[in-house]
């Protein structure tokens, strides 16, 4: 098992940006995945597209539905970005239009992501946490309150 916390990335009156971080990483898959896009040329263009994206629904409309192309199973709530054509893909979960959970995510080279090991480990572990959160929610010892999620801040999870 791997352990995991859940930071704020940032937050607006409209919506709140979160990710995951992996126990013993410097960085947050979130900073990761921006670093990746960063070092390559043809994925920077994807990456501006996704970072505008989610500046955008930060600033005005919020983590919306529409915005967001489905991933995974049809029980959890991992979603990808963007939801127009493009290679690269920014796994997420959007617990509510106004709390996201980035992931990580890279260049879909395969029909599906399941296809792909990388892609595939990146859904994987957002539906484990998926699973964790929905537990915790059930047991109200976390909640999506407005922009934010009330009791993350000091909880290890193990993934």
């Amino acid at each position: 098992m791997t352990k995991a916390t859940i930071q704020s990335v940032t937050q607006t009156e409209t919506a709140g940006l979160f990710t995951i971080c992996f126990e013993g990483d410097s960085y947050t898959e979130f900073q990761k995945f921006i670093i990746k896009g960063n070092e390559s040329a043809t994925l920077k263009p994807d990456l501006q597209k996704i970072l505008t994206a989610i500046q955008r629904m930060m600033n005005a409309v919020g983590f919306l539905e529409r915005y967001f192309r489905p991933e995974g199973k049809m029980r959890d709530r991992v979603a990808a970005l963007p939801i127009e054509t493009s290679k690269l893909r920014l796994y997420c979960l959007r617990l509510s239009d106004s709390v996201l959970i980035v992931g990580n995510g890279g260049q879909k080279t395969s029909k599906t992501y399941n296809e792909d090991s990388e892609l595939n480990g990146y859904v994987i572990n957002l539906q484990k946490l998926d699973n964790i959160l929905r537990e915790a929610e059930k047991k109200g010892s976390i909640r999506i309150e407005e922009t934010t999620i009330e009791g993350v801040d000091d909880i290890t999870f193990d993934l």
